[in-house]
């Protein structure tokens, strides 16, 4: 005699079940929303606050975390602006993981290295990157690969942005 457990239908073991209708139709009521787009309005209150253009924040969110919430760097940076602990805390925001406390903060962050660097995009980046100690140690962009790739890239992804917003613009 096998020993094998009968199959049942799952409706038999859970009668409800048959109730649970979907209440959405996810094909007619929800849209996908590209990662680029999904914080746009967050992306854009920053911008307004603290006086910065919103595509220098969307570049440093899409190297940063790649749009991810929920990010965590080996080294233990959070959220989408991959914001270390005691930066967060510096900068009022109480959870990292929550999309607007984060652009916020990363953006506040931002905004004081561009203004203690006068303006200077590349020693603001390689500040949020590296730390600002380690910028004025060594004089300007610290010689570390990881740092020179994130100016670098960040970089390329707002002139990227510049350049198609400009397209669109002209166009209209």
């Amino acid at each position: 005699m096998s020993s094998a457990p009968i199959a049942r239908p799952a409706i038999a073991l859970f009668p409800a079940a048959k109730m649970l209708q979907p209440q959405v139709d996810v094909a007619t009521e929800f849209e996908f929303i590209k990662p680029s787009e999904a914080y746009e309005e967050i992306i854009q209150e920053a911008a307004d606050k603290y006086e910065m253009d919103p595509a220098l924040i969307r570049a440093v969110m899409q190297t940063e975390s790649a749009f991810h919430p929920y990010a965590v760097s080996r080294a233990g940076a959070e959220g989408l602006m991959q914001l270390m602990p005691a930066l967060a805390d510096e900068m009022g925001v109480s959870d990292s993981f929550d999309p607007r406390e984060n652009i916020m903060g990363g953006a506040r962050y931002l905004k004081r290295l561009l203004d203690y660097h006068n303006g200077n995009l590349d020693l603001a980046l390689a500040s949020y990157n590296a730390g600002p100690g380690n910028v004025e140690r060594y004089g300007g962009i610290p010689p570390f690969r990881e740092t020179r790739k994130y100016v670098k890239t960040i970089k390329a992804l707002y002139a990227r942005s510049k350049r198609s917003s400009r397209g669109s613009s002209n166009a209209d």
